[in-house]
């Protein structure tokens, strides 16, 4: 969380951390922005946010004790740069029960695909439960010719995937 209070901040050389000194505030450009004392700074800073970042091309909500990660619209090398921290946080996690939906795509690059496997590879890394939602023609026969649907079978419907006790794939 940041905290935006009118202190000054200064770097301390050969640390890399940021030291917070209560001065007088002083008029704050729109460039300014104030750390908490001890925050990195520089190429060190590491975001971290308990919810997952917007994209207009996922949706994440839990059904069932599943978190469903919804795709929407054309997923290329863009979307899937935005969709990756939503993919990670959704799959890192030890027994993840994950339902990854691309009913709603219009497109569907090998970007796409490696969200897919990189998608499984987390959640069965960790001991999870991995399905997949998809009823596009184009998209099922890229999962077709790519051989991704050996390891990773589509389903039709969501009540199918959310029902589902086993397992998408046993091994990675």
């Amino acid at each position: 969380m940041l905290k935006f209070t009118p202190s000054r901040v200064t770097c301390c050389v050969g640390t890399g951390l940021a030291a917070a000194s209560r001065t007088r505030p002083r008029s704050r450009s729109r460039n300014d922005v104030t750390l908490a004392p001890g925050d990195p700074v520089g190429g060190d800073v590491v975001v971290r946010n308990e919810s997952a970042p917007f994209t207009p091309h996922l949706r994440v909500h839990q059904d069932r004790g599943h978190t469903v990660l919804e795709f929407h619209g054309e997923i290329d090398i863009i979307a899937a740069l935005d969709i990756v921290p939503a993919l990670d946080a959704a799959t890192g996690h030890p027994a993840a029960r994950v339902v990854l939906d691309l009913r709603h795509i219009e497109f569907f690059d090998c970007s796409g695909l490696r969200l897919l496997y990189r998608a499984r590879r987390r959640v069965l890394a960790r001991g999870g439960r991995l399905h997949l939602v998809c009823t596009h023609p184009l998209t099922l026969r890229i999962l077709h010719v790519t051989g991704l649907d050996d390891v990773l079978p589509p389903l039709s419907t969501m009540e199918e995937a959310l029902g589902r006790p086993e397992t998408a794939s046993e091994s990675l």
